[in-house]
């Protein structure tokens, strides 16, 4: 007798799957090997039915705790677990756990699909970004088409009832035993077919139009933001809700401003002598011009913060801020004044120094003090004789 393989390892699941685990694995394997995938395929019947046999114990509680005690000795013989006589026998056990794959439940029609979603590009700048903006795209969709009426029919004529499915979009295909209900191939689960299509659409009741609408674009939407216009995509292929349009937003780059989220960043050059005495420094916004105060002794780099002049957020969750980094811009070219008084400067630096500067001078000054005692004693110590040499010699002597 063939050595029976474990049945976790038939539906490739971990001992401890879940019933829905289980049942997803056959499913698949059911699918896989189907007969009518596989006509005149043995040993695919052959699969199918030791899928079969594994889903059925371990789709059931008793069954599967006997199993995982016993092995197959646990089920051998209890119900059908020592394997289906012939795979009509399987299609009345499971067809509720695969609905109208095996020809249960569902049927009928295909349901109202959705249309497709489209897509559409705007680019906006950074100010509009910031302040929203009304404009107008536009996109490529199909439309009803106007001579059929979006029927597919060429005028004069009609659909007619499918011949081969009669109306209903489903067909039961049977193969021996096998019998397995799918989409009928010859209307497509329409139910209906069209014998003269019109030349416009190609029966297909449908054309491609560039289509012109506007959209609304929130205050403060960023790069890569997108913005969905509700039923301007696709129409439905069988009368269900059409599809949605999405506008995809790029923001062009700025002159003058940097973005980080709802924040905006300005880089304002000063010269030394503003930001050593400090001053009241004129900076841009977008919506016209501020005044920040920059305190004496401000250092390159430092940055100002203006409160509420950045970029509104677009869940209305208050404003940004803009903030102004300063950096101290070194003229490259002096007129001979301006080096003049830079060169009386730099006297009056060497007399007059800062307490911070004249602590690290004081600091340095000592440091070479002591870096140069420090070599004068090593030189002075290699010229005397030790002491205790020194009486050695002496006693010596004696």
């Amino acid at each position: 007798m063939a050595t029976q393989r474990d049945y976790y390892e038939v539906l490739g699941v971990s001992r401890d799957a879940s019933g829905d685990t289980i049942a997803t694995a056959y499913r698949k394997l059911a699918i896989k090997y189907h007969p009518d995938k596989n006509p005149g395929n043995d040993e695919a019947i052959a699969s199918f039915k030791e899928a079969a046999q594994a889903f059925e114990v371990l789709n059931d509680s008793e069954k599967r705790s006997r199993y995982d005690r016993f092995g197959h000795a646990g089920v051998n013989g209890a119900a059908s677990g020592g394997g289906f006589s012939d795979v009509e026998d399987i299609f009345s056990a499971f067809g509720d756990v695969f609905g109208d794959l095996f020809g249960g439940g569902g049927g009928g029609r295909r349901g109202r699909r959705r249309g497709r979603d489209v897509r559409c590009d705007v680019s906006l700048t950074l100010h509009e970004a910031a302040t929203g903006v009304t404009k107008t795209v536009e996109f490529q969709r199909h439309e009803r088409c106007a001579t059929c009426d979006g029927g597919g029919a060429a005028p004069g004529s009609s659909k007619e009832t499918c011949g081969y499915c009669g109306g209903a979009g489903r067909v039961i295909q049977s193969a021996g035993i096998v019998r397995m209900q799918t989409t009928c191939p010859a209307c497509q689960g329409a139910g209906q077919t069209i014998s003269k299509p019109c030349n416009d659409c190609r029966g297909t009741g449908q054309r491609l139009r560039a289509v012109e609408t506007e959209v609304n674009i929130p205050a403060g939407v960023d790069d890569g933001t997108r913005v969905r216009i509700t039923g301007q995509g696709e129409p439905s292929p069988n009368g269900g809700p059409p599809g949605d349009c999405y506008c995809f937003i790029s923001v062009a780059a700025h002159p003058l401003f940097d973005r980080e989220g709802q924040h905006l960043i300005v880089r304002m050059p000063i010269t030394y002598s503003q930001a050593a005495l400090g001053c009241e420094l004129e900076t841009p916004t977008l919506d016209g011009r501020a005044t920040v105060t920059l305190k004496a002794g401000t250092q390159s780099g430092d940055v100002f913060r203006l409160r509420g002049l950045g970029i509104a957020d677009p869940h209305g969750r208050g404003m940004g801020d803009l903030l102004v980094q300063v950096t101290i811009e070194v003229p490259k070219k002096l007129s001979p004044d301006e080096e003049r008084l830079l060169r009386e400067l730099a006297e009056l630096e060497h007399k007059h120094v800062a307490p911070e500067r004249k602590s690290f001078f004081t600091k340095l000054k000592d440091y070479f003090t002591a870096h140069e005692n420090g070599a004068a004693n090593d030189e002075s110590d290699a010229d005397e004789v030790p002491e205790a040499p020194r009486q050695a010699k002496n006693k010596a002597k004696r």
